[in-house]
C-alpha cells in the first residue's frame, strides 16, 4: 500500500479535527510527520528503530455520560476516523438504545482514509446509551456507547 496525495490530505484533515498536535506515520518505508501550527517545538528527531509501532494515546477525548448505572460496559472505537451509525446515509442506524447486541454485532463504521471499518460491540447485552455522534470525528479509544452486559 502506498499513500497518495489525497490520502495525505485526508490524514491532515483528521489531525486538524483531532485534539492531537502531532502525528507520525510510517507506511511501507515512507514516513510522514505532521504537526499542527501552534504546537510546542520538539527536540530534534532521533533515528527510530525499524518498523516502530505507533503509540496509542493514553487518554481518549473526554466523553459526557448521562447514565450513572454501575456495571455498564464501554464500547470504544478501535480507530481514529469518522464514525457513522448507519451503513449508508438515509438508512436506519445499526443499533439504537434498547437494541440487543452480541460480540459480533456491528454497532457502527469508522471511516479512515476512505476505508470503511466495521466496529463490533464486543459484548453481549443491551445498548443503554449512545455517545458517538453520527458523522463526527472519533479518536482511538473514545467511548461510542454503553452496554448493560447480559448476566450469565
Amino acid at each position: 500500500m502506498s499513500l497518495t496525495a489525497k490520502d495525505v490530505e485526508e490524514i491532515m484533515k483528521l489531525l486538524d479535527a483531532s485534539s492531537f498536535d502531532r502525528l507520525s506515520l510510517e507506511v511501507n518505508g515512507m514516513k510522514i510527520e505532521l504537526e499542527r501550527s501552534g504546537a510546542a517545538p520538539r527536540a530534534p528527531a532521533t533515528p527510530l528503530a525499524p518498523a516502530a509501532a505507533p503509540v496509542a494515546p493514553t487518554a481518549p477525548a473526554a466523553t459526557v455520560r448521562t447514565s450513572t448505572e454501575p456495571g455498564l460496559v464501554e464500547v470504544r472505537t478501535p480507530l481514529l476516523g469518522i464514525y457513522y451509525r448507519a451503513p449508508k446515509p438515509g438508512e436506519p442506524p445499526f443499533v439504537e438504545v434498547g437494541s440487543k447486541v452480541d460480540l459480533e454485532t456491528v454497532i457502527g463504521i469508522v471511516e479512515v482514509m476512505k476505508l470503511m471499518n466495521s466496529v463490533p460491540a464486543g459484548v453481549k447485552g443491551e445498548v443503554v446509551e449512545i455517545l458517538g455522534r453520527n458523522g463526527a470525528l472519533v479518536e482511538h479509544g473514545e467511548v461510542l456507547m454503553l452496554v448493560r452486559p447480559e448476566a450469565g
